[in-house]
């Protein structure tokens, strides 16, 4: 996840998967690079040369240039109203130190401007009803230890979470992660929020995803995540 903000509000969301440009695009993807991104100029364009664009660009590369990877997650600010900019990402929870920085430039170079990202995999499973309530039941599950105060990685605080459940025949993998912004009760506010999502996204899916500005889910019927 990633996103920039100031008097234009732009947003880019990362996580390191794959970018697949397909209207029904589906999450059937082993690998972990960059995956999407939205825009919306509702607010306008800055101009060229204009205090913002400075802004905007001088965060960009400080965000670019960081060296410290270690848990994926950076938060910077530069200029004064109406013209600041500050910018946000997190990397997956299986993805930081090296693995993160390819992808964070990669969505610095397609900078974005809307919400929520929807994907799922075109196949259905067979009992639609069952699966979404046990699917759900994990995902939440899984939200409530990702924002559990003794969520902890040594002294550092996670806001990350996976695991796995069996339904029926089938056995789910699922992950669930906020950015370290949102300290304990926002998480899983952020959370809760993007569940919602779980119908428009993923009714009846065997995987699927919704990625929004500060936290994000995945389910799928195979292991997607680094050991």
């Amino acid at each position: 996840m990633f996103s920039a903000f100031g008097s234009v509000p732009i947003l880019v969301m990362v996580a390191i998967q794959l970018l697949l440009i397909i209207r029904n695009v589906s999450s059937l993807n082993l690998t972990n690079e960059y995956l999407d991104h939205k825009c919306s100029n509702t607010e306008g364009n800055y101009k060229q040369g204009s205090a913002f664009e400075k802004n905007l660009n001088l965060v960009l590369s400080t965000l670019t240039s960081v060296g410290n990877f270690r848990d994926g997650f950076r938060y910077t600010e530069e200029g004064e109203v109406p013209n600041n900019v500050f910018v946000k990402f997190q990397c997956r929870g299986d993805s930081y130190w090296s693995k993160c920085p390819p992808c964070i430039s990669t969505a610095v170079s397609g900078i974005d401007y809307e919400n929520d990202i929807y994907l799922s995999n075109p196949k259905n499973v067979k009992d639609r009803e069952m699966f979404n309530k046990e699917t759900l039941a994990l995902l939440k599950k899984l939200a409530y230890k990702a924002s559990d105060r003794n969520n902890l990685d040594g002294k550092q605080l996670v806001l990350y979470a996976a695991g796995e459940k069996r339904i029926g025949t089938k056995k789910v993998y699922a992950m669930a992660q906020c950015t370290k912004d949102l300290i304990f009760t926002k998480c899983l506010e952020c959370l809760e929020g993007v569940f919602k999502k779980f119908p428009e996204c993923c009714d009846g899916k065997q995987g699927g995803r919704v990625l929004s500005t500060s936290c994000n889910f995945r389910y799928e019927l195979y292991p997607f995540l680094r050991n």
